[in-house]
């Protein structure tokens, strides 16, 4: 007699029914083709999560450097202040600052710039 694991193949094919809810026509309704749906938007769904990060970055990078110019300097010179200020802020702080308070993100720049002399003469010395 031929055992085909019945319950178990039933339970797996109905909980691929159950996560295509919501689309449309076959894909919905009959499994192999709710199965197929169901790995393409999963592929959708990792490739989107790594590109979401990388949308959000840039949108960072903007805001920060759209502050930092009208501060008197640009997204570089900042970012190399910062690293050489030790400063350990992350863009995505940087970029709420710069959008929230203006007064900071100013405090910030300035202690940016004081940095890139300061290494400016560190290295002349050198």
């Amino acid at each position: 007699m031929r055992v085909t694991n019945s319950p178990a193949s039933r339970k797996r094919r109905i909980r691929t029914i159950k996560a295509a809810k919501g689309f449309r026509l076959k894909r919905s309704a009959l499994y192999r083709y709710a199965a197929d749906a169901l790995d393409h938007g999963m592929q959708y769904a990792y490739r989107d999560r790594k590109t979401k990060k990388r949308n959000f970055r840039a949108l960072w990078q903007i805001r920060i450097n759209a502050s930092a110019r009208a501060a008197g300097t640009t997204y570089s010179r900042f970012m190399e202040g910062l690293k050489a200020a030790k400063c350990s802020l992350d863009r995505k702080v940087l970029a709420d600052i710069a959008a929230q308070d203006a007064a900071a993100f100013t405090e910030l720049v300035n202690v940016a710039k004081n940095a890139l002399v300061a290494k400016s003469k560190a290295a002349a010395k050198a």
